[in-house]
């Protein structure tokens, strides 16, 4: 079994690398079986995003904080825990955006798409779902579309649904909605069009955000699932991705 370590900046996360490289070796990413990102669940992001076409499985070992993609360090042989591990997929969406100037953008995102006001005034966001219009006008601070992986991150913090891995849902989640006043959200299947169209976007500015990736300017969005760009991660056989999402919904 070959692994590629990869590590953020971190001092914990460089001493880890150092110390797992020098007993199991070092391979190209090309190369290994295995990518073994090490730090928080924002680095797993950037490895997925450059790696997934790959199509190499992820064990991830947790050097930051919350590690909801991650594994906890462990004294054990890690050729053994990763083939005692459950695999989790992970279908990321793809985002078509375009700006002001009819410039076009592609992202993929595992997380979530975000669109965000720009200055002091709200966003004004025309939603439509498979090409049927379903809010003329959203007034908001923003609103995100989360995968069920990246429910608990962003969406959750913007009072989303944690959303079950098997379940094949996305979550449409306003971010501090002024009107419609009592519209919460919704929960979409995971082949389902999303499309934002941006209101007054001169004097009301929006960006967008694919995980990491941020775009300006925004006039429309159109999100659809890119199951092609599927990722797998290896998670613990003592606390898997299903257990994890299970445990954040009785959070206290």
């Amino acid at each position: 079994m070959k692994f590629y370590f990869s590590n953020s900046k971190s001092k914990e996360a460089i001493e880890v690398k150092e110390y797992l490289v020098s007993k199991y070796g070092q391979n190209q990413p090309e190369d290994a079986d295995i990518i073994v990102p090490i730090g928080g669940d924002g680095f797993m992001l950037k490895n997925l995003h450059d790696f997934h076409q790959l199509s190499k499985p992820f064990f991830g070992i947790n050097c930051g904080s919350v590690g909801f993609l991650m594994n906890a360090k462990n004294d054990e042989d890690l050729k053994i825990l990763v083939k005692q591990s459950h695999e989790t997929i992970l279908y990321p969406l793809k985002m078509n955006a375009t700006d002001s100037n009819n410039k076009s953008f592609t992202s993929i995102a595992f997380n979530e798409v975000s669109m965000m006001r720009q200055t002091h005034q709200a966003s004004k966001i025309k939603i439509k779902i498979n090409e049927i219009e379903r809010i003329k006008e959203l007034v908001c601070d923003g609103v995100l579309v989360a995968t069920a992986a990246g429910s608990t991150a962003y969406n959750l913090s913007a009072h989303g649904s944690i959303i079950p891995l098997n379940s094949n849902l996305l979550a449409l989640t306003p971010i501090s909605a002024f009107r419609p006043r009592r519209w919460r959200g919704a929960l979409l299947q995971h082949n389902t069009n999303i499309k934002f169209e941006v209101i007054d976007n001169i004097n009301r500015p929006v960006s967008v955000t694919a995980d990491h990736s941020e775009f300006r300017n925004i006039v429309k969005v159109d999100i659809i699932s890119a199951q092609k760009s599927s990722c797998k991660i290896l998670l613990d056989s003592k606390h898997s991705m299903e257990e994890r999402v299970l445990k954040e919904q009785f959070y206290s």
